[in-house]
């Protein structure tokens, strides 16, 4: 179920990224808030421990990240749209619980704010560490949606989309920024009016309510709120319908195999994919989060030397926007994959790309922003290559 509403906020305004997150979250109806302070998503923390109760919400400062996406994840049973902000090591800590929320299919958004690792790592530094932590950080087949956003525009549209997308699939989602997109501060133009998704009730009374039944030709069981009539059990065992466990063979491949489909099957809808100068370019940029600053950068300045670069941006990390390097025109030789770690992104791009590309990276894992001028260098280097 969606509508469409004047957020409070709206007009233009210069706001931190980390600010953009905790607005958004406001105007797309979040109203619960735990979480543990951790650099550099702790500005997002404030914004929300001085606002949430001003709109009738709740903030919570937990003991720990533990404790921070259990909270949550009961909030959200219980018909609060909620979020969690984290960065690395407290990411870590909230793996199990993830994958919690993907199996009883309990929506909430976890902000993830990248910074250096691993461990405590470069608490206050750029990296793009997390992106493969983000897709299997918790164990076994599992949907996630992870979205990471290259301004503090994207910071604001991502964060409403975090929670839409959440609530239509009845999912976590993961929203990966990076500490150069949380920090930083941008002109940033509210919308006039934000589309708001929330989740579909029950259409039956609470005794014949089943909490994972699904209608036909629906892949998403529809969600009762706790203290509302319904009553139904919430386990971490693989169950039916009824959401009592079953060690059944044929139930857990049944739920299993729904669980991915029904992120599959929304792939169009929730993958956010631009691209330039494609139709004529030898040699293809590919990037996201801040990267993607220097990237176009990059390409620009290319073009000015007579090379030719396109480039590619996503803001849906997982699912993979597989389809993207299908499907490149012939003229493509080469696509490299600019990322502040060691080799991520990059792998995900030779399994999509076709044989006839040649896949490469620029990869910098050093605390430091990676620079258009690396990656020119890098562009210079394979280019004569994808001959």
């Amino acid at each position: 179920m969606s509508h469409v509403i004047p957020p409070v906020s709206a007009q233009a305004m210069l706001m931190q990224g980390n600010e953009a997150c905790a607005q958004a979250a406001l105007d797309v109806g979040m109203r619960f808030f735990a979480g543990y302070p951790i650099t550099p998503s702790t500005e997002i923390a404030e914004a929300l421990a001085e606002r949430l109760p001003k709109v009738g919400g709740t903030f919570i400062q937990m003991e720990d990240e533990i404790a921070s996406i259990g909270a949550i994840l009961g909030a959200s049973l219980a018909g609060r749209k909620s979020m969690t902000a984290t960065s690395g090591p407290g990411f870590s800590l909230m793996q199990e619980l993830i994958g919690l929320g993907c199996l009883c299919e309990i929506p909430c958004v976890i902000v993830n704010v990248q910074r250096g690792g691993p461990s405590t790592g470069l608490p206050t530094a750029p990296a793009q560490g997390d992106i493969m932590q983000a897709r299997w950080g918790t164990h076994g087949d599992h949907p996630i949606v992870v979205l990471s956003p290259s301004s503090v525009t994207e910071m604001y549209e991502l964060t409403v989309a975090a929670f839409n997308i959440a609530e239509a699939l009845r999912n976590p989602v993961i929203l990966l920024p990076d500490e150069i997109i949380a920090h930083m501060r941008e002109k940033i133009q509210i919308p006039e009016t934000i589309k708001i998704v929330d989740r579909l009730k029950p259409d039956q009374p609470p005794e014949k309510y089943k909490p994972y039944a699904i209608k036909e030709g629906e892949l998403v069981p529809r969600l009762a709120n706790f203290g509302e009539g319904y009553r139904f059990n919430v386990t971490s065992l693989i169950h039916d319908e009824t959401g009592f466990p079953s060690g059944s063979p044929q139930v857990t491949e049944t739920l299993l195999k729904r669980l991915m489909q029904k992120v599959e099957s929304s792939r169009k809808e929730i993958t956010f994919v631009e691209s330039r100068d494609l139709e004529d370019a030898r040699v293809v940029l590919f990037s996201c989060g801040s990267t993607v600053r220097s990237m176009k950068e990059a390409a620009r300045e290319a073009r000015q030397k007579g090379l030719k670069v396109g480039w590619i941006k996503t803001g849906t990390v997982w699912p993979f926007p597989d389809e993207v390097f299908q499907n490149l025109p012939p003229n493509v030789k080469t696509v490299l994959v600019c990322e502040m770690n060691l080799g991520m992104l990059v792998h995900e791009v030779r399994r999509s790309a076709p044989d006839r590309i040649r896949v490469e990276s620029v990869a910098i894992a050093n605390g430091c922003f990676i620079t258009p001028q690396e990656i020119v260098s890098g562009i210079e280097t394979v280019y004569e290559g994808g001959r």
